[in-house]
């Protein structure tokens, strides 16, 4: 493929930062849509996964784009046309940051992986509400939410809150990030009692704005990103406070800070310094968490599955350990604007192979 013979091997020459600004760029500045749909002969209804209904919405195809990819919501538009289900902007805060000193990115080619510390460098959440007021994607678009580095733990709430009413109006759904390794003590929001607190408290306020918007009646979807660096008490308790507080589901998992079982030198990942793993190495532990997930919640809830998803087959493996839809960062970066189609047309032909008649016939079915 192009990407992989020509492309990539010139973008891998550039810092890693520097690379996917370069790429945001050409897509949303260089690239129209339309174009887009004809390079890559888009094929909406030949997939055959039947419908695709997750939490009152439809989705066209499972396969998503992970938030991070697009913090600023800047590409949505071209992005749907590369043939992606959903794309989840963000991660978003109230406050507009820079996030980390740079270098906060690296690739780990040998592992086919990236360690990031970004530290949520956006725009801000009142910015990013004014780019989607005037473009609409042709697919579902999630908005990611996090907590402002200024703010105190203390005070989270109140800033989560600021976001998602900003937010609101032109998300299709809204996942909380509590996950992020790269926001000092942001992860401390995962424990039970502070994530009832969060979460509730934005549930109230969906209905109250739900109840305000005359196009809108019913309240946003709401889900929380969990980290894959969980035991299985911490995930029994926040599947108890998400189905308490009425989520409509879960995205697991974030990155992780486990550096384990690495191929590259160990000299190159200590260089790197901290932050976040993702791509490949998570693939197994995202997986596991996916089944567990799926066992303790009978599958009342959503899963969308993240972490080291590059083919179909790797999407069908967290397909049939539980998630409903599937989302990728890394896989995109290592595999090129194709991912995708390829992964929609594999899962199209796994499905034929199987004799299974639709994908959600085959959520869950290795996690019983």
């Amino acid at each position: 493929m192009l990407y992989r013979s020509i492309l990539r091997p010139l973008l891998f020459r550039l810092p890693p930062e520097t690379a996917h600004e370069l790429a945001l760029k050409t897509l949303s500045r260089t690239l129209k849509p339309q174009f887009i749909r004809q390079l890559m002969q888009r094929r909406y209804a030949s997939h055959g996964f039947g419908e695709l209904r997750r939490f009152g919405l439809r989705f066209s195809n499972p396969v998503g784009v992970a938030a991070g990819f697009d913090k600023n919501g800047v590409a949505l538009e071209q992005l749907a046309a590369l043939g992606f289900g959903f794309v989840e902007a963000g991660t978003v805060t109230h406050l507009k940051q820079p996030g980390n000193p740079q270098p906060r990115l690296f690739r780990l080619p040998p592992d086919r992986a990236l360690i990031n510390r970004q530290g949520f460098n956006n725009h801000g959440a009142a910015a990013l509400a004014a780019r989607l007021s005037g473009h609409r994607a042709d697919c579902v678009v999630g908005i990611n939410i996090g907590k402002s580095r200024a703010v105190e733990l203390e005070d989270a709430t109140a800033d989560y809150l600021a976001s998602f009413e900003l937010v609101h109006a032109h998300a299709d759904y809204i996942a909380v990030n509590v996950s992020s390794p790269n926001t000092p003590n942001l992860r401390e929001l995962q424990r039970a009692d502070a994530l009832k607190a969060l979460l509730t408290a934005l549930q109230e306020k969906n209905l109250e704005l739900s109840g305000r918007n005359t196009s809108r009646r019913e309240p946003v979807p709401l889900l929380v990103k969990i980290a894959p660096d969980l035991e299985l008490p911490e995930l029994e308790a926040i599947v108890d406070v998400a189905l308490r507080a009425n989520l409509s589901g879960i995205i697991a998992t974030n990155t992780t800070t486990s550096r384990a079982g690495l191929r590259t030198p160990e000299a190159v990942i200590k260089a790197c310094g901290a932050g976040g793993l993702s791509g490949a190495p998570l693939q197994h532990r995202s997986n596991e968490i996916i089944r567990t997930l799926y066992r303790l919640t009978k599958g009342r809830l959503t899963i969308i599955g993240v972490g080291g998803v590059f083919t179909a087959a790797d999407a069908w493996e967290k397909i049939c350990a539980g998630a409903s839809l599937v989302q990728l960062y890394t896989g995109f970066v290592y595999q090129g604007w194709g991912i995708a189609r390829e992964i929609n047309e594999g899962l199209a032909e796994i499905l034929s192979r199987e004799k299974i008649g639709s994908l959600d016939e085959a959520v869950g079915c290795r996690a019983k």
